[in-house]
């Protein structure tokens, strides 16, 4: 079996990271795109742990309580910290943002500056 064999017929994941009101969340889910919102990443097919694991992470648990119904979701371009392709699906988690005293929260940045008008 060729390597683009294998590639093709294997299952796609995506593990997503971005930061939300100073925290850093990690989610797992089967397709994302640049969506229809400008500016914005569409998740979906968001990948949980299986309900029936005895050893449940609270963490994960947490996450999967706040996306529960949702279909797709759609996180700001500036918000993501990087989106990698995974073979197998790991543990979605939330944890704080790394700053330097504790007391930083980053500002969203535009994306998209208009440039200015000449008169």
């Amino acid at each position: 079996m060729s390597m683009a064999t294998t590639r093709t017929t294997r299952k796609k994941v995506y593990k997503i990271v971005f930061l939300n009101e100073g925290k850093v969340y990690e989610i797992y889910a089967k397709n994302i795109s640049h969506g229809e919102l400008f500016g914005f990443v569409e998740v979906a097919g968001l990948l949980f742990g299986e309900k029936s694991t005895l050893v449940i992470d609270p963490s994960e648990e947490g996450l999967q309580h706040e996306f529960a119904g949702v279909e797709r979701t759609y996180i700001p371009l500036h918000s993501v910290v990087r989106i990698d392709e995974v073979a197998k699906r790991g543990v979605s988690k939330i944890y704080p943002a790394p700053t330097s005293n504790g007391k930083v929260t980053q500002l969203p940045t535009p994306m998209y500056t208009p440039p200015k008008a000449e008169t």
